[in-house]
């Protein structure tokens, strides 16, 4: 991307604007590669942006184990900031959402590995399923600052809007805005986020593709979008003036999206029964779930079967609650999801489907042999 030259007395004048007012640190997420599509995948813009849209979204009524770390490490996480994030874990929950959080005490057992450090003055967490492929001794979230405050709550919730699979939303391409370009990298690249150009660049200036943004508009108020003092943005107009100052809370456009990805009330689970079929008709990013329940124990294999694209789980429910096992993700690849796994009689299995991709004819099927 090109970087605008400024004359020296545009530049100067914007430096004099961030200095009118105080900086925040900001959410540094890493760069991520974009998946892999096959050239006849990608030259399907629906298809793709289905794919795209849906890659870091969990399956609907998951339990999400969280942990902090404790003790002497490097991440140990102080009461009261972990108190701070429980409660940004219930606001979200109060959205009224389909998945639900569950808090555990050994981070082997946590999908979602929550770290502090002041030290490292930087939070960031990994978007979504990203956080699967973290070792299981590493934090999948960070928290940098204080969390009792009225920005440091804002920011527990900015990042467990990451774990949920959201994106920045000043970066969406429908926002429109216009920058400062330098002045955003002399702000960025000061106290107290001392970022490079590049890291600049990832978290603030690159715009997401169309294909991974849901909907057309911009929400400034979102919980995902920064605070910007004035001088950083050029368009709109308005916020060049007097800076961009989002709430620190969750906008009605937040609570929408997460309702829509993640329904709170679901249809009544179907039964799956050996070599029996069932044929389901969604549209793209919807799920629908189903019971298995073995007469005997032995190795079974779940399986989709149709042009669709998809997202295939299978628990395991564990004293009442729905235990991951195992996964297989077919977006793109041209084939079926298939799951093969040794269930055991009187023990109760939860299958999730969500698809990505229709197909032509829209119908998928699910089978287990």
């Amino acid at each position: 991307m090109a970087v605008k030259k400024y004359t020296k007395r545009v530049a100067v004048k914007a430096a004099k604007k961030v200095a009118t007012r105080s900086k925040k640190p900001f959410c540094g997420l890493p760069p991520r590669p974009q998946p892999h599509l096959a050239p006849n995948v990608a030259s399907n813009g629906l298809r793709a942006a289905a794919i795209l849209g849906n890659v870091t979204k969990w399956l609907n009524n998951t339990v999400l184990h969280y942990c902090f770390f404790t003790g002497t490490s490097h991440f140990a996480v102080p009461k009261v900031q972990a108190d701070a994030v429980r409660k940004a874990f219930d606001t979200w929950k109060a959205v009224g959402i389909g998945l639900q959080f569950q808090e555990v005490t050994q981070l082997e057992e946590a999908e979602v590995r929550i770290g502090y450090s002041v030290a490292d003055g930087s939070s960031a967490s990994n978007v979504g399923r990203d956080v699967l492929s973290v070792p299981l001794n590493q934090p999948t979230t960070v928290y940098g600052w204080d969390l009792t405050t009225p920005y440091g709550r804002g920011t527990a919730l900015h990042e467990l809007g990451h774990v949920l699979g959201m994106e920045h939303e000043h970066q969406n391409p429908f926002a429109g805005i216009k920058w400062h370009e330098e002045a955003v990298y002399d702000s960025l690249g000061g106290p107290p986020n001392n970022w490079s150009r590049q890291t600049t660049f990832h978290n603030i200036l690159e715009k997401l593709s169309n294909q991974q943004v849901q909907g057309s508009s911009w929400d400034p108020d979102s919980i995902m979008e920064y605070e910007f003092e004035r001088g950083l943005i050029d368009e709109p107009q308005q916020y060049d003036t007097n800076g961009l100052v989002p709430p620190g809370t969750l906008s009605s456009a937040d609570k929408t999206w997460v309702a829509k990805w993640y329904p709170g009330t679901t249809a009544q689970p179907d039964t799956l029964v050996p070599s029996q079929s069932t044929s389901v008709q969604l549209a793209a990013g919807q799920q629908v779930d189903f019971v298995f329940q073995p007469t005997a124990a032995r190795r079974y294999t779940f399986a989709t079967k149709g042009a669709s694209d998809t997202l295939l789980g299978l628990f395991e429910e564990i004293n009442g609650q729905p235990r991951y096992l195992a996964a297989d993700d077919d977006s793109g690849e041209d084939r079926n999801a298939s799951i093969t796994y040794k269930c055991f009689a009187g023990r109760k299995y939860h299958v999730r489907l969500r698809l990505y991709y229709p197909g032509q004819t829209g119908i998928t099927t699910l089978i287990v042999t």
